[in-house]
């Protein structure tokens, strides 16, 4: 089921970083996200979503657009999907996170926000 988009949306990017031992296997887990993952972030209204990696500082950077009207609300809704806290189990031991006291995905910030700096809508 596709929801209807209920406006252009919040652009979001975020980064973290890989451990380098761990970089083929979040590759290749993220080859394949389990459905459930994937239904969570579309009920949240979570569109656009890609993670890039950034070889020479081992960085992951997730960019997504926000297309809902309660952020905080659909973030925590993302919490609620016993898949999605799985997938969080598993990926979360192959990240490192710059948060200071950072304790996993499903405890809050993990992946730290950036600052948008420069926007080009030609």
């Amino acid at each position: 089921m596709v929801l209807p988009r209920t406006n252009e949306g919040k652009r979001i990017c975020q980064v973290i970083k890989v451990k380098p031992e761990s970089l083929n296997e979040y590759k290749r887990v993220h080859a394949a996200v389990w459905p459930d993952v994937l239904d969570a972030l579309k009920k949240a209204h979570v569109v656009d979503y890609s993670i890039h990696y950034f070889a020479p500082l081992s960085l992951l950077i997730a960019t997504m657009r926000y297309v809902g009207n309660n952020y905080e609300a659909d973030m925590e809704g993302i919490k609620e999907s016993e898949a999605t806290r799985q997938w969080w189990q598993m990926t979360d031991g192959l990240q490192e996170s710059f948060v200071d006291g950072a304790m996993g995905s499903e405890a809050g910030e993990w992946w730290s926000p950036t600052e948008e700096v420069f926007r080009f809508e030609g």
